[in-house]
């Protein structure tokens, strides 16, 4: 039985029995070697991590940061995600979100976004470099009219 030694007992560990922890999926990526590319907002550059492809499409996982030269403009939208992890590395950005008004995140914030929770960019620095981690990794995202409904 796998588990986990904790204060002396030992306790199941429920994602090795889910999913046993193998080799297979291994991935690194260096930055010297990152390739960004455009991708769903015209005004970021996205450099993809791997884990998509590593975790058989039940993960994402990207480093975003500011394009140069672009328009920033941002719609009310939601994602329909499992789960959703933002980290800034480098900057600030800062979101309206639904019930929660504006939140600004800057180098070492994090934000937990819950699955289908409302939110519009209002704006970001020019330096921005944040790691964002989506269940799955094929997530919709669909605009709506406004954060708060």
């Amino acid at each position: 039985m796998s588990g986990l030694r904790m204060g002396g007992c030992l306790q199941a560990n429920s994602v090795t029995q889910e999913m046993p922890m193998t080799t297979q999926g291994f991935v690194v990526t260096h930055a010297k070697d990152a390739q960004f590319e455009r991708g769903l907002r015209s005004f970021f550059e996205y450099r993809d991590l791997g884990m998509k492809q590593a975790t058989q499409g039940r993960v994402t996982a990207s480093v975003i940061r500011a394009a140069g030269g672009h328009d920033f403009s941002s719609q009310p939208h939601l994602h329909h995600t499992e789960f959703q992890l933002v980290y800034v590395l480098k900057g600030w950005i800062e979101f309206e979100y639904e019930g929660q008004g504006a939140v600004r995140l800057e180098a070492g914030s994090c934000v937990h976004q819950p699955p289908g929770i409302r939110h519009r960019e209002l704006g970001h620095s020019e330096d921005l470099e944040l790691l964002e981690v989506v269940l799955p990794a094929d997530f919709k995202t669909e605009t709506v009219d406004t954060v708060n409904p």
